[in-house]
Formats: structure tokens, sequence, C-alpha cells
């Protein structure tokens, strides 16, 4: 009876945090729960990304209570190791893993990426874009953001892969970062997803003072012209002829954009009403739960508290700022040419954090000159964001893989 009490002590997580605290580095578990309650504060009072963040940070608190056994690291290393016998073997996995292991299958194999980009293109509008083209080369240059980290990242001595990986932050997309991280640099997963979606969520944040710094007030005060409306065969065509352009253009994106233009296609021809709907409710938000807890588990001590963690949260402030600044820059470029000018704030919604980016534009212009609406031309080079960083990761993934 005695060794029956002292086996179920010796299994307590309290048991083994206490003899284990220092020598067994279980301190690192105490400093990654304290982490993932600060997290889980800033998702619930401060609203910072709520839907995703709380699965993250919930899945992280998982994975570090000591004795749970929800999420082995070590069974995919086996799983990733070219010379173990369980190299890529999800058998193994599904035979032998706890629950965050068989969730997060589903990120291993890119689905849940995938799967939220087809709820994402069920939920867009993509008429700003189609009204005003030009918007999609302000979507672009917000991409400079990506590959001026990708050689800051190779200056600080990470590989092309790793800095592939740390660049795609830039975009603002945190499944476009999930999809490029899994592909390349998966023992980086834990820390680009958080920084990726808690850079998302400080979008008002970050943008306003870079987006103030290089504009005037003349320009922030630029009314422009409205958006002629497009027609539901323009709309049709779209989503079509981007999947077939961009999959012949850089193949590796196919997946991403073909998602998207899945879903918007659902949404522009008006029958399959049903699909669409599903897309955007029931099956985004049960991808974003799956998402969330096994991406949060892979935050564990031994991976998440490294040096390399804090320069890869470093590195993506840059990405975002400087694609940012290249999204306001190009704007004020294509003034000097254009007889109509563009507002250059809405430039910086050139990063694919939609809707919020869009509406951090038309916030600032609005304090500029209250009778300015920008929304809806800033959701161009938006929508043009989230398909120009799915190409950028789509030449990443072709260049590094």
């Amino acid at each position: 009876m005695f060794e029956s009490i002292m086996k179920f002590i010796e299994q307590m997580g309290f048991y083994q945090i206490f003899v284990n605290f220092i020598d067994g580095g279980m301190w690192r578990n105490v400093v990654m729960i304290l982490i993932s309650l600060v997290l889980l504060y800033l998702a619930i009072k401060k609203q910072f990304e709520p839907l995703l963040l709380i699965g993250i940070a919930f899945g992280m608190l998982l994975t570090n209570l000591p004795g749970a056994e929800m999420y082995h690291s070590e069974m995919w290393n086996a799983f990733m190791d070219e010379n173990s016998e369980f190299y890529h073997s999800f058998g193994y996995i599904m035979a032998n893993g706890g629950l965050l292991d068989i969730l997060y299958i589903g990120v291993k194999t890119c689905v849940y990426p995938c799967l939220i980009f087809v709820g994402i293109g069920a939920m867009t509008d993509f008429a700003p874009l189609i009204s005003n083209p030009k918007s999609l080369l302000l979507g672009a240059a917000a991409q400079v953001g990506i590959f001026l980290t990708f050689v800051g990242a190779i200056v600080l001595a990470f590989t092309a892969r790793e800095a592939g990986s740390i660049g795609i932050i830039g975009g603002a997309d945190g499944p476009t970062a999930i999809f490029v991280t899994s592909k390349l640099a998966p023992h980086l997963l834990p820390a680009i997803a958080v920084a990726a979606y808690s850079y998302m969520a400080l979008v008002p944040v970050i943008q306003p003072p870079i987006m103030k710094l290089l504009t005037t007030k003349k320009e922030r005060n630029i009314v422009m012209k409205p958006l002629r409306e497009v027609s539901k065969t323009e709309k049709i065509i779209f989503p079509i002829a981007v999947t077939i352009f961009v999959a012949l253009l850089v193949p590796s994106a196919t997946s991403l954009v073909g998602c998207l233009m899945l879903g918007n296609l659902w949404k522009e021809s008006g029958v399959a009403e049903r699909l669409c709907k599903t897309a955007q409710n029931e099956l985004m938000n049960i991808v974003t739960i799956f998402l969330g807890i096994s991406v949060g588990a892979t935050a564990t001590a031994k991976v998440f508290l490294t040096p390399q963690t804090l320069f890869i949260i470093f590195l993506g402030i840059i990405a975002f700022s400087c694609g940012t600044a290249g999204g306001v820059l190009l704007a004020k470029f294509m003034n000097l040419f254009t007889k109509n000018k563009i507002n250059p704030l809405i430039g910086s919604a050139g990063v694919s954090a939609v809707p919020m980016a869009a509406r951090v534009s038309q916030s600032v212009g609005q304090k500029a000159n209250p009778s300015n609406f920008l929304l809806m031309h800033a959701m161009g080079p938006n929508v043009a964001g989230v398909i120009g960083s799915a190409i950028a990761a789509g030449a990443l993934i072709a260049l590094f893989q």
C-alpha cells in the first residue's frame, strides 16, 4: 500500500517540479507556464487575436505541464530523422502519441493552413483589388519585409531554410508563416507562430507611427476617387484566373492560393451559399481550434527558451515594419507618375492582416481628414498582400525545400 501511494506521489506534477526544479530543468517548464498565462491575459483582457492566441497559449500550457504527456517532441524528432526507423511514420505517432501529437499531424501535413485559407477566401471581397489593379503593386511592395529580413537572418548565421521561415513573418499572415515553417524549419515553429500572431494583433500599435513618419500631413489628406463598381462576371473570373496564373508561375504556392480562391469562388458564384457559409463559420472555427492548440503544443521549454527565439522575435518586428514601410514608400513613388494621386496610407495595408491593416489605414487617414474614407481603397492592397505573401511563401519553399 505504501509503495502504491509513493508511486502515485512520484507521478504528480507537483512532485516532479519540486524534485527536478534545478537539476532536472523543471524551472524552464515553470517559466513557459508563466509565459502561457501572460499570453492568455493578452488574448482575453487585451483581445490580441483571441480566436487563435487563446488556443496557442493553452496548448503551450498543456505541453509544459509535467507528466501530462500530451505532446512528445522526441517522437517528432524521430519522425524527422532520416536515420530513424520512424522517419515519416505517421503510424508511429498515431500509435504512441498523445492528443496534441495527433492534432499536430494537421500542421505537419500543412492541412490546417490550407483550410484556413479556404475560410479566408470565403470571407474576402476582391472587388477593391479588381477595381484598382494598381493596388496589387502596393501589396507586392509590402512583401519587401520578407526578403530584407531573410537577408538579415542569413547575416545572423541562420540557415537559408530558417531565414526563409523567419522572413515570412513580415507578411503578417499567420497561416502562411505556419505553412512555410512546417516545410522549411519545423523546429522554429513555436517561436515563429507566436511572433506572427502577436504582431498581427499589434497592427494598430506598430503601423501608425511608421505611417506618420513616412508621410506628410498633405499626403495623409489626399482624397481618392470612388472605386468603380465591379461586375459579378469579373468577380467570378478573378479567382479562376489568379489560380491558373499563380500555379503556372509558382507551383509550390498552388495549395495556399488555390484554397484561397476556391473559398472566394464559392462566395462570388452565388450558387454555393451553403458551402460558403460553412467555410466562413464551421470550418474556419474548427480548424482554428485545432491549429491553435497544436501549434502551441510545440512550444516546449527546451525548444522555446533559447537565444534563437529572442532573435526570431526581434527579426519578426523588423520584417513587419519593413513590410509596412515598403507599401507606403511605393505609393509615394507612384504618385510621382500618376495623375490621380494615391493616399500613401493605403500602402501600409499591403501586409496581409485582413482586414485589420485596412482599418488602420482608415483610422490614421480620418485623424488627418475626418471626411476622408480610405477603407475600401485600403482593402485592395490588403487582399493583394494575402496573395503576395502566399506567392512569396511558394517562392521560398521552391528555393530551399
